[in-house]
């Protein structure tokens, strides 16, 4: 199909041929200079031969100018599916120069076996262990971090010092049970490297940073100013209404129950159920309100307590899964429901979510406020099929960001590197003490 500009020309072309044929038309009439006439019969031969031409693109071009221009759907291409990313390709240059220069030094106590605290410290024995649950990211973190190549032991090429003690190892020790000997135990740790080594006290602490899931972690940092308000905390429990938790200092991790690490996806058309929830409802307003609005209506599948459908065959049959705030803002369900590719439909205020600066998290779930529990059947049912299609599409391309690896794998982008790139980012924000 021609281009309107071309059509545009063509109409130009015809003006002109109209005024050549005018000035013509005057020559015959005798309107023309006498000198002229001798010519006359030439003229008027090519006047006889280009009027009827004129005529004909006149009119043609004059109608196609009317024309209403009709993309030719045959040869026009979709339109592309939207990106998951915020921009893939800054952020893949990036993560690549991180993997080449980001140093992170681990304190030697997450090596050391010799002391009546070294449980606090060391890696888990068996992170694996479904006792371990909803905590297994804090372990999984450290295991990873100390078998990947970004770790170094010269101190002063590191970017980033880590103090690898475990608030969800102290819950179960028998000296560090209670959440005032956790951060008095955390406290007394950071004075000590403070006091051994110039690192902490280069900063101030801002570059040192510590991992837990536990929601007692925020609490453990209550005793020692500095590690209040300078060191980053790498948490589960990532929400803005935190009075010590920091937005764009600390990072938002993500919670992840162990499970295997591949999970073959049952297809979005033959996902017989709707939405999805099961949990308790006793320790969350919303839940309470989802569950007596939407609990008998048919589109939801909504257990508290006891489920009659297996947890993980609601995740793999259901094309969205409700996660709601409870206690905190957030639950492994959000992972859960990325893990067997059913979309996430967000019902927690203040949640940062991980790697949110990265990942366009509207591209691959629904988010609702709070407020909005009430209209949750409108806007479900509301949603189009293609966009269902290209949110489940995009939620099969971050499936590798949620995922921990037994050895981390930098070209895999899984999810400690995701975590370490976090990191990367804040390289720049340390600050010396006064």
């Amino acid at each position: 199909m021609k281009s309107l500009s071309h059509h545009r020309r063509l109409c130009l072309t015809s003006n002109l041929l109209v005024v050549f044929v005018y000035f013509m038309i005057r020559e015959k009439e005798g309107v023309m200079s006498l000198r002229s006439i001798s010519r006359r019969k030439c003229w008027n031969a090519y006047l006889m031969m280009f009027s009827p031409i004129a005529l004909l693109l006149i009119t043609s071009s004059s109608i196609w100018s009317l024309r209403p221009q009709i993309p030719d759907l045959k040869s026009s291409p979709p339109p592309p599916r939207s990106s998951p990313y915020h921009d893939w390709e800054f952020f893949n240059a990036d993560y690549e120069e991180m993997l080449s220069k980001l140093r992170i030094y681990v304190y030697p106590d997450a090596l050391n076996a010799n002391t009546s605290s070294s449980a606090v410290f060391l890696p888990h024995p068996d992170p694996l262990n479904p006792k371990i649950g909803n905590y297994y990211s804090e372990h999984a973190f450290k295991l990873a971090l100390l078998r990947s190549s970004l770790v170094t032991q010269r101190p002063n090429h590191a970017h980033f010092f880590f103090m690898p003690f475990s608030i969800n190892m102290m819950r179960y020790h028998p000296l560090l049970r209670s959440e005032s000997s956790i951060s008095t135990f955390v406290a007394n740790y950071v004075t000590k490297i403070s006091s051994q080594s110039a690192h902490w006290n280069a900063s101030g602490g801002a570059d040192h940073f510590f991992v837990c899931c536990h929601s007692v972690g925020r609490e453990a940092t209550s005793q020692h100013s500095a590690l209040r308000n300078n060191a980053i905390q790498i948490t589960c429990s990532s929400s803005y209404f935190q009075r010590l938790y920091t937005p764009h200092r600390d990072i938002a991790l993500p919670q992840v129950w162990p499970r295997p690490d591949h999970q073959t996806l049952i297809p979005p058309h033959q996902r017989s159920k709707h939405v999805f929830f099961a949990g308790r409802a006793q320790n969350s307003v919303a839940r309470q309100e989802v569950l007596r609005l939407w609990g008998n209506d048919s589109l939801f599948r909504i257990f508290s307590g006891h489920s009659s459908m297996p947890y993980e065959e609601g995740f793999m049959r259901s094309r969205y899964c409700l996660h709601i705030k409870g206690y905190e803002v957030n639950t492994a369900r959000v992972v859960d429901a990325i893990h067997y590719g059913c979309v996430p439909l967000l019902i927690s205020n203040y949640y940062d979510l991980p790697f949110a600066n990265i990942l366009d998290w509207s591209k691959f779930s629904i988010i609702v406020n709070q407020n909005d529990i009430p209209q949750l059947k409108n806007i479900i049912t509301s949603v189009p099929e293609q966009t269902y299609l290209d949110l489940y599409h995009n939620l099969c391309v971050v499936r590798k960001h949620f995922r921990w690896s037994a050895v981390p794998q930098s070209q895999s982008y899984d999810a400690f590197h995701m975590t370490a790139y976090q990191l990367w980012l804040r390289r720049g924000l340390h600050r010396v003490a006064s």
